[in-house]
């Protein structure tokens, strides 16, 4: 018998949180939002890129016991679809006498109707699939699902200059579904729909857009899924930073496919979508790597203030522990602040005096020092106290010690190897020092969606106000070293995310010396940023995954 092609076609999209290696939890992960899709009548559900294995993988893949059971996982879900509910399109590494692959399976009627493999492997920034991966042997044409052609691209298939969107069109594709796994970037979203309607002018067809959601390690993705329909138009938008299963219904109109129903979810602005990414990727961070709680040092600055918050907000308050390590520099202002943001959050605060193992340290090595200048050595030696004590309460309680250096001292060098820089993960690693201020005055207006925190001021308006300091020696202030944070931080940004040159910098406005001296810093550190713990990934070029300069680099640019 002939397939009748349908008029009306109910695809949900799966926009989920999967956990990479939890093939069984991802699995049951699958399986639930299916169900749920059948409750709302969907026909079809899309799932996002290498779900079962969680994605990125990396080296996973590697491993043929790790194939194996996601093969398994693909041919157990293929199997549930004989209940005659909706169908499935998932992601999965496939192993092929081809090689192994970044793969789709396509299921229905109880079987895997279809394999479909990427072709376009991404290389760089934060991505080395050719790594891992193999690139699909050559392009398979659509699949047909109930009698409508869908072509089935896999995320950077549709993003790099190899044609498969205009070949699947030509070979009688009616619509177009791509499962990405798209990490978060400042205004990404924006990338993501031009991409989108690039393709839809080339091939006169409707696409529909499924991204991951969740924290993988460094990695973001915000979920955000949409289509654009033939006419370039927003046909439907999910929410950013939210899990959901959202059916949208396509009809049939001439020779076109057109979404009569979808969601159309409002998109976060930029704070407020840098603050909710920090957010998931630190609750991710500390649920899917099983840690109970956290611990971090609040100094009654700004860095460890927002970092409390979002810790507070991603946990919820019982979760946190703060502790105040207070030495001789430290001002009575500082006490305040860190109480009072601490009561304001309402975590737990502890006070912890370091005078006596740092005099401790200071007598130790006072024979070895003898005749020279006190410095940074000693100054060093407060940080590093308080790493240990930080690490020591970690190792009695199970509580993961949060790390709060911004991207600013990271990157010229202005953080103590273990001593602040002790730690699990950093949810403001990839912040600008300008971008902190601006985040927590956000979030001292707002309680972003999800949040367990308060409302109302939990950064106290005096840290935000008052000049950032260190405190390791009488009235330091980080100025007295660095230039102002707004002109350190246009440098930076010029240096690390646009790699201008020194001349193109200077041009700007900024002063020679004040540049070369910024950018020897930047390479100096690099040693040490090789040593930081993980955080979130916010700009387009964070430190580790996306910018690899080499430790050893006697570089430097001078016209």
């Amino acid at each position: 018998m002939t397939q009748t092609a349908p008029d009306i076609l109910r695809i949900a999209v799966a926009q989920l949180n999967p956990t990479v290696g939890d093939v069984a939890g991802n699995l049951a992960k699958a399986r639930e939002a299916r169900a749920d899709a059948a409750r709302q009548g969907a026909d079809l559900v899309l799932y996002t890129e290498l779900f079962l294995a969680g994605y990125p993988p990396e080296d996973l893949v590697l491993k043929p016991s790790f194939l194996k059971a996601c093969e398994k996982a693909a041919q157990d879900f293929a199997n549930d679809t004989a209940d005659g509910g909706p169908g499935v399109i998932i992601g999965t590494p496939l192993k092929r006498r081809s090689g192994t692959h970044n793969s789709i399976v396509v299921a229905d009627g109880g079987k895997i109707i279809a394999e479909r493999y990427k072709l376009d492997l991404p290389n760089y920034g934060e991505f080395d699939e050719k790594r891992v991966f193999q690139a699909g042997p050559e392009l398979q044409g659509p699949v047909n699902f109930r009698g409508v052609r869908l072509g089935i691209p896999i995320c950077e298939d549709i993003w790099g200059d190899i044609a498969v969107c205009e070949t699947l069109a030509e070979s009688g594709a009616e619509i177009l579904l791509v499962p990405n796994g798209s990490p978060y970037y400042r205004a990404k979203i924006d990338v993501r729909h031009q991409v989108v309607i690039r393709q839809v002018i080339e091939t006169g067809l409707p696409m529909i857009y499924a991204n991951q959601l969740g924290g993988q390690d460094e990695l973001i993705f915000d979920g955000a899924s949409f289509a654009i329909g033939a006419d370039k138009t927003l046909a439907f938008q999910m929410s950013q930073f939210e899990d959901a299963v959202d059916v949208t219904t396509w009809r049939r109109k001439g020779d076109h496919w057109v979404c009569s129903e979808g969601p159309m979810s409002r998109i976060p602005d930029r704070e407020e979508a840098d603050y909710r990414a920090c957010m998931l990727g630190l609750r991710d961070y500390v649920n899917k790597n099983g840690f109970k709680n956290v611990v971090l040092g609040l100094s009654g600055g700004i860095d460890s203030a927002i970092c409390a918050a979002l810790a507070v907000d991603a946990l919820g308050e019982e979760r946190l522990r703060t502790v105040m390590m207070p030495y001789r520099y430290t001002s009575k202002d500082s006490l305040k602040d860190a109480e009072d943001c601490a009561r304001a959050l309402g975590c737990r605060y502890d006070i912890v005096p370091i005078f006596e193992p740092v005099e401790g340290f200071r007598h130790a090595l006072t024979q070895l020092f003898e005749g020279t200048q006190e410095g940074i050595t000693e100054e060093n030696l407060q940080s590093r106290a308080r790493g240990t004590i930080l690490m020591a309460i970690s190792n009695k309680f199970g509580s993961m010690v949060v790390t709060t250096g911004n991207k600013s001292e990271m990157s010229v060098g202005y953080a103590t190897l273990y001593g602040d820089m002790n730690g699990g993960f950093n949810p403001i690693k990839d912040l600008y020092k300008m971008q902190v201020y601006a985040l927590s005055r956000w979030r001292n207006a707002h309680v972003p969606p999800g949040a367990l925190g308060p409302s109302g001021e939990v950064i106290p308006n005096n840290i935000i106000d008052k000049a950032p300091s260190a405190e390791l020696r009488e009235n330091q202030t980080d100025q007295d070293s660095l230039p102002p944070y707004p002109v350190l931080d246009d440098i930076l940004e010029c240096l690390v995310e646009n790699e201008m040159s020194v001349d193109d910098i200077v041009a700007r406005g900024h002063e020679r010396a004040t540049v070369n001296r910024i950018e020897h810093l930047l390479y100096i550190a690099e040693y040490k940023r090789r040593q930081a713990a993980p955080g979130v990934k916010i700009t387009k070029k964070n430190f580790g995954r996306d910018r690899r300069y080499p430790i050893t680099n006697r570089f430097r640019d001078r016209g």
